[in-house]
């Protein structure tokens, strides 16, 4: 369905309309959003994927990697902004884009937010698993190393040099079962709880790089830049573009940020503040930690699933770890939570407009959550985490979330041209620079994913379009009912929940 067929029932001026009967009081500052932006994006990716990421492509340059992906992120960020205050629909990429380049992009957006959300919650799930086995070996209780990791992986190496070998990885497949049964009872999380949360993860992050900037060893970061073995993407300059694309899941979260343009004193000023601040602020910490994790441990030993804890159990101070992996283990619980209650709802508005089957917006008669779909989600998710590398999942994560910002900064260029006197409570500065720029950085990291990273790509996507044309196009709501699609309304109150 395209933004055409749709216009005749509901126009985009019509939506920004709406928005002014419902609209939220702007109450914040750019102080407050830069706050916001560093409680979202402070997240697992710094405490999962930066060890992968320097062991295997870019060394001790691992920091140069976060700047790229910085700069990225600074883009598209402020073409998520002129999005979320323009459109007052529930912010994804899937409802902007349904309402700007209609229903084929938005189901391909739908299908590709799988790869952010639910990979993504399998890919912390992960990261959640090697630190509560190592918090535990700190009381003496030490799980078998074969059933913390994927089949195939090394799970460990013996004093006598033996390798072992992955089977299951137990621990990461029960955390995703307990968070989606809590999920499936209607547990909510609270502001106060989600503050505490945030407080602790950038307490864990600056204490780490305060006390284990004492024990760094300088020569640990020569050479920066590690030789190129030959191979693209593995250490030399493609080292640190593909681990820019890895660690790219370190800066999920800050598209979350924009959301708040419509409560925004000031958007045209607040925002861009807000969004730059907040991104200089976590990319500046990210580049700290990395300098601080690569300065303490070999970077080729740091092909593990919880980085930092290594780290910690190299200084030796026990205490220190203990307080670093408790801190972590709450950071990551509360993002594999939230990712799960995200994909279940987008697959809920993605059920209410007819693209997937009823079943994945069935809600329960008490619990009043989508029971079904949340299920069968964490029994996926859960298989995946057990028996998918961490190396594996971060770059899906990666690569569907870059293609899917590439979609945003394209609406923003769209709607400029087919929408141009529609009031834009703030305005994307430096069209169409600004978005084409967003689009070529997604794309170059893209670009330094491994070839067989597209190929999963492509036959994900292609998995979709055939899910699509044999079922979505034929049940699409828009198609068969007067009543807009659910992309252009808010969730239903007794599916929501308060975050």
């Amino acid at each position: 369905m395209s933004m055409a067929d749709y216009m005749h029932r509901k126009s985009v001026a019509d939506i920004v309309g709406e928005a002014g009967k419902h609209a939220l009081p702007p109450s914040l500052g750019a102080l407050s959003i830069t706050a916001l932006g560093i409680g979202c994006i402070i997240g697992a990716g710094i405490f999962v994927l930066t060890g992968t990421a320097a062991a295997q492509y870019a060394g001790p340059a691992i920091m140069l990697s976060f700047v790229l992906g910085g700069i990225a992120c600074a883009f598209v960020g402020l073409c998520y902004a002129e999005l979320a205050a323009l459109l007052p629909v529930s912010g994804s990429t899937y409802s902007y884009t349904y309402a700007t380049l209609g229903e084929l992009v938005a189901w391909i957006i739908g299908w590709d937010l799988v790869l952010e959300y639910a990979m993504g919650a399998a890919t912390v799930s992960v990261g959640w698993s090697g630190y509560v086995v190592s918090l535990l070996g700190n009381f003496g209780i030490h799980v078998p190393p074969a059933f913390a990791a994927a089949p195939e992986t090394v799970a460990a190496t013996l004093p006598d040099g033996t390798i072992v070998h992955g089977i299951v990885n137990l621990p990461a497949a029960l955390i995703v079962a307990v968070l989606t049964l809590m999920l499936i009872m209607g547990t909510r999380e609270s502001a106060r709880v989600n503050n505490i949360m945030v407080a602790v993860k950038l307490t864990v992050v600056l204490a780490f790089i305060l006390l284990g900037s004492a024990y760094v060893t300088t020569a640990n970061w020569h050479p920066l830049v590690p030789d190129n073995t030959g191979a693209f993407g593995h250490f030399g300059w493609s080292g640190i573009l593909r681990g820019s694309a890895v660690v790219f899941f370190a800066f999920i979260g800050f598209d979350a940020v924009s959301t708040a343009a419509q409560e925004a004193r000031n958007p045209q000023r607040d925002m861009p503040i807000g969004i730059l601040g907040s991104l200089l602020i976590c990319t500046l910490l990210y580049i700290a930690v990395s300098a601080v994790l690569t300065g303490i441990v070999p970077y080729g030993q740091l092909n593990v699933a919880d980085p930092i804890a290594r780290a910690v159990d190299v200084i030796g101070l026990t205490w220190f770890s203990v307080l670093i992996k408790i801190g972590a283990l709450a950071g990551l619980t509360t993002v594999i939570l939230v990712l799960l209650y995200g994909q279940s709802r987008i697959f809920f508005t993605i059920a209410k407009d007819g693209l997937l089957p009823p079943i994945f917006a069935e809600v329960h008669p008490t619990r009043h959550t989508p029971w079904k779909s949340q299920l069968m989600i964490g029994t996926i998710v859960a298989i995946v985490a057990a028996l998918t590398p961490i190396g594996i999942l971060g770059e899906m994560v990666s690569i569907g979330t870059l293609f899917a910002f590439c979609l945003v900064c394209g609406a923003v260029l769209y709607l400029r041209k087919s929408h141009a006197d529609v009031a834009r409570p703030f305005r994307t500065p430096g069209v169409p620079f600004v978005p084409i720029l967003g689009i070529l950085f997604c794309l170059l990291l893209m670009v330094g994913l491994p070839l067989e990273t597209w190929l999963r790509l492509v036959v994900w996507l292609v998995i979709g379009l055939a899910v699509y044309f044999l079922y979505g196009h034929k049940h699409a709501a828009l198609r068969n009912a007067s009543a807009p699609p659910a992309a252009h309304r808010e969730l239903r109150k007794d599916v929501r929940m308060d975050r």
